[in-house]
């Protein structure tokens, strides 16, 4: 069975090193195992590309394994240099322990706790906290050797710029949490992002070092997710897709999937979603036979929304997106419709009734106003969903939404806010 968890991964292009394949094969094949994933709680949510390793760490859980949920309380207050080309901003401990609070809530949306197997979350500032510098050199600094560390890429990248004894000591302290894990929970493997490959041989290296016993731990690196034109991955046009809804709502997260290109969508189901391989390429064949029908693309955002944000914020994501597709904006409520249009062109304007063609062309939604007038009698202006075909129609607080805000709409896709002031 482990096996065949094996080569699933590899078949959803997740397993990019492994240490030892053979032996985490045999490893898996007879035991059930504790593995763990770190994550350093340097923002107060995750976006999705932080989630993969932790969502692989899932797949084992659903094949019978522990999965070990380490926050870096520690290690995020010195700042991790893989993947990086200048040092981090060091954060308070308020911060960090902010931080903390809100990745929690969210690896509890992606794990199952309860289970005989039930994930386990830990904070490394609970065993390297408390250790003074003399104990740090003493029982751990003595095992690595400098040259060791040096020829690590993530440091060898830095050497000619600069790095901090902090940052290049940060391998050490990670080195330490497998350590203790291996310790005190039979940890056997670690999982992280492709970056990470050093600072988990280096806690290999540390577990060989401080046992006499013929140690059996592992490691294994995830590639780096990208679109298929070689671009970065995790990006919409408002910024990173992150998993706070506040940062992200549902319905930028539910889009951002749903956008999706036809030549990434299915990379995407096998990175991210838990259907089966016979579904995923069902899916395959719709992309390649029906690819207007988009049922991919649709799928890949109803599991990756109802996972993050539940099945009542999935709802209303589509029937958000069925209001915009139909023009029926009145199924929307005033904030949705704030939400949803955040980003598209807006104009402030004195709150006082105002004949419609001036208000299209103080907008700039028409050119002038022969055009805007026009534009009123072909039917191809709305306020808030509701078509206007007076050319004499005097937008008053009944147009406004909240009193504050209209949504003005020219033709099928052009949209504008106004905001009454």
């Amino acid at each position: 069975m482990s096996n065949a968890l094996i080569e699933d991964l590899k078949w959803r292009g997740l397993a990019y090193q492994l240490t030892d394949e053979d032996g985490m094969v045999n490893l898996l094949n007879n035991d059930s195992i504790s593995l763990y994933c770190g994550v350093d709680p340097t923002a107060d949510s995750m976006h999705i590309g932080h989630i993969v390793p932790l969502l692989t760490l899932r797949r084992f859980q659903l094949h019978g394994h522990q999965p070990i949920l380490l926050i870096g309380g520690a290690t995020g207050m010195i700042g991790d240099p893989s993947g990086r080309s200048e040092e981090r901003q060091l954060q308070t401990t308020e911060q960090i322990d902010q931080n903390v609070k809100g990745l929690k809530v969210q690896m509890e949306r992606i794990f199952d706790f309860n289970t005989k197997n039930g994930a386990v979350m830990v904070n490394n500032r609970d065993w390297i906290g408390s250790m003074n510098v003399i104990e740090f050199l003493r029982d751990y600094g003595k095992y690595i050797g400098v040259n060791y560390m040096l020829a690590k890429d993530t440091v060898a990248s830095r050497l000619e710029g600069g790095i901090s004894f902090t940052e290049f000591s940060y391998m050490l302290v990670q080195a330490i949490d497998y350590n203790h894990l291996y310790n005190s929970y039979n940890c056997r493997i670690q999982v992280g992002g492709s970056d990470q490959w050093g600072n988990i041989t280096t806690g290999l290296e540390m577990i060989r070092k401080t046992h006499t016993d013929e140690t059996k731990a592992y490691g294994m690196t995830i590639p780096l997710v990208t679109k298929a034109d070689g671009t970065k991955f995790g990006k919409s046009a408002s910024g990173s897709v992150w998993l706070d809804a506040e940062k992200t709502s549902p319905y930028e997260f539910y889009q951002f999937w749903v956008n999706a290109a036809d030549t990434d969508v299915i990379k995407y189901m096998k990175i991210f979603t838990f259907l089966s391989r016979e579904e995923i390429e069902k899916f395959e064949a719709t992309v390649a036979e029906e690819p207007h029908l988009r049922k991919a693309q649709k799928t890949l955002a109803e599991e990756m929304t109802r996972m993050i944000h539940g099945q009542e914020a999935l709802d209303n994501a589509i029937r958000i997106t069925q209001a915009l597709f139909s023009g029926d904006l009145k199924a929307l409520s005033a904030n949705e419709m704030k939400e949803v249009f955040k980003d598209v062109p807006s104009i402030e304007m004195v709150k006082e009734d105002k004949n419609i063609v001036d208000v299209l062309v103080e907008a700039g939604v028409s050119p002038s106003k022969r055009q805007a007038r026009e534009d009123i009698t072909n039917g191809a202006i709305s306020i808030n969903g509701e078509k206007l075909t007076d050319v004499n129609h005097i937008v008053n607080k009944t147009n406004r939404l909240d009193d504050s805000f209209a949504i003005v709409r020219r033709g099928k896709k052009k949209y504008h806010m106004v905001k009454f002031i």
